[in-house]
């Protein structure tokens, strides 16, 4: 099989050091399957050129004798090439409109385009992602954003001794050091004026289980949605512990219609046929973690309008930090109103004012909203991603790009994530020519 399967170098910003493939598995596909492998050179790969030259990979600036391009991040104008099959994370399914002309610029090429994030299974669960790794890095993220909010508020407390997943060697490393934080809790307990401290996680997908698996590492009991009126009134908590509730659809939003009880499946089609409430349990958390899968046909479950009253409302509200690990720009979340990197990893939302001012300081709830957060563990991600995409490359090398759609003998899975083929719009993806 004569088939070369290219790898690009990600260039979007300094961060992102994933790959798509990690070198053992660059080898396996050579040896088992006979694929070429070529590789762009990169400076800052998580894992050396030289590690995949070993493997048999050829590095190479020029893929143009590729067919194949594997890419995590979205691929230049400039870039992008006649007749050649790219799979990405195109972030186009939506109608993002920064990424409209990599769409038509691909149409224009006659590309076909196959997006990680739709391969899925017959069960409509996706097989290729990163969403656990998205919410490991940013529950890390989140938690050090409150520990430097509450330095700012001349507030002791162990989470300042968090820092920045990137800063760690590891997520063995984070982990351990979390669990020193968990141990400081245990030992010393926190400061009256956080307690009790309930961290809000909105959804409960690969996203949500990642953030969780941070957070359980500390001192923890969780608190069922039902009953945060219950648990503060009762006065039955403890300040050597940190309490979890965990929102799932059933608890963000309820029926319009008084006499109708919910139903998922219902929500999902019918959105319209339902009003958010989530935001009456806004006042007991101190930290909001979201997780959720959102579009614009769904409600958004905390506005402006609402952080505007309760600001006004409460000079001192309980709410500290929200950790948009979704990172919608003013979607579920109205108030993160843009994107944030390692970098320059927060923002201060003011309410009242209704704009954003970089840091931790000032009036309103820390919005942690990196848009890349796996880069920040690129090793980790690297490792699991790779694990299964590689399943996938044989039969997509095998595939006949050149005739119809219908004979081109991908598998259903893959299928469902052809976006265009040849340059045109599967039937499954017909509706963005409205975004055009």
């Amino acid at each position: 099989m004569d088939i070369r399967i290219g790898i690009r170098r990600e260039d979007k910003n300094p961060w992102e050091r994933r790959a798509p493939l990690i070198p053992a598995h660059v080898r396996e596909l050579i040896h088992q399957h006979s694929l070429q492998i070529w590789l762009q050179p990169s400076a800052i790969r998580i894992f050396p050129n030289e590690d995949y030259a070993r493997e048999g990979a050829k590095i190479e600036e020029n893929l143009s004798p590729c067919s194949i391009i594997l890419a995590i991040k979205e691929i230049p104008l400039d870039l992008l090439e006649r007749k050649k099959v790219y799979i990405f994370f195109s972030h186009t399914t939506k109608g993002q409109t920064h990424n409209i002309p990599a769409l038509k610029r691909m149409m224009e090429l006659e590309c076909t385009l196959i997006d990680y994030e739709k391969i899925v299974d017959e069960r409509g669960l996706r097989l290729v992602l990163f969403g656990k790794h998205a919410g490991l890095a940013g529950m890390i993220d989140t938690l050090w954003a409150l520990g430097q909010r509450l330095n700012w508020e001349k507030i002791e407390n162990p989470f300042s001794l968090i820092k920045q997943a990137f800063e760690y060697q590891s997520l063995i490393d984070a982990k351990e050091e979390i669990e020193k934080v968990g141990w400081k809790i245990d030992q010393d307990g926190l400061s009256p004026t956080l307690v009790p401290f309930l961290c809000g996680f909105a959804g409960y997908g690969n996203v949500s289980l990642g953030a969780q698996e941070i957070f359980d590492l500390l001192p923890f009991e969780e608190v069922v949605p039902q009953q945060i009126s219950t648990f503060y009134r009762e006065k039955n908590y403890s300040a050597h512990k940190i309490y979890k509730v965990v929102f799932k659809e059933q608890h963000m939003v309820v029926p319009v219609s008084s006499g109708e009880t919910f139903d998922l499946q219902d929500y999902y089609e019918n959105p319209q046929k339902y009003k958010p409430v989530f935001e009456s349990y806004l006042p007991y958390l101190a930290v909001l973690v979201n997780c959720i899968y959102w579009e614009p046909k769904y409600p958004r479950f905390v506005t402006k309008k609402f952080l505007k009253e309760f600001y006004r409302r409460n000079s001192l509200p309980r709410l500290r930090v929200i950790g948009d690990i979704s990172c919608d720009i003013e979607g579920s979340v109205e108030c993160t109103i843009k994107a944030t990197n390692p970098d320059n990893p927060v923002f201060t939302y003011d309410p009242l004012k209704e704009e954003a001012k970089d840091g931790f300081e000032g009036r309103g709830p820390v919005i942690m909203a990196i848009d890349n957060l796996p880069a920040e563990i690129s090793l980790e991600s690297s490792i699991s991603f790779s694990k299964a995409l590689k399943n996938l490359i044989p039969a997509i090398a095998a595939a006949d790009f050149s005739g119809d759609f219908t004979e081109c003998h991908l598998s259903d899975s893959v299928k469902e994530a052809v976006i265009l083929y040849q340059g045109k719009f599967t039937s499954n993806y017909s509706y963005m020519k409205n975004f055009l």
